[in-house]
């Protein structure tokens, strides 16, 4: 009997069945209750308890620690300087092709000083085409 009145209690009020408690002193009620307005009416009366919720502790967020996993920073710096001097030196040995002031073979040979980091510089670049001219 208890089970079927609690799992009608717990539709009729859209709770669930662990939250609902009879008034052993009004059992016999209870026990008469067939229609949900009969269990709507011993809610008001008191004679079926709802307990409230529980709900589950709440965890706080911790603070993002800063690690040496979560530092970001450029690490290769070197690698970034040769990219950009390489890439500024190779379109300028390009253009000077294009212009007709350097051949093939030594436009050839400066790339190959190029990526061996032979010029600082454009301007160093610039001195040494001016030295194989003369």
């Amino acid at each position: 009997m208890n089970l079927n009145k609690r799992n009608l209690a717990a539709k009729t009020m859209k709770v669930g069945k662990d939250r609902i408690t009879f008034v052993r002193a009004r059992l016999e009620e209870i026990k008469e209750a067939i229609t949900k307005q009969d269990i709507r009416d011993l809610v008001v009366s008191g004679a079926i308890i709802i307990k409230p919720i529980k709900g589950r502790k709440t965890n706080t967020k911790r603070k993002n620690k800063r690690g040496t996993g979560k530092i970001k920073k450029k690490v290769n710096k070197r690698k970034q300087e040769y990219v950009i001097i390489t890439r500024k030196l190779r379109s300028y040995v390009q253009e000077m092709k294009k212009q007709g002031k350097l051949n093939d073979e030594e436009g050839k040979e400066i790339r190959k000083r190029i990526r061996n980091r032979a010029f600082k510089s454009k301007a160093n670049l610039k001195l040494y085409i001016e030295e194989l001219r003369r």
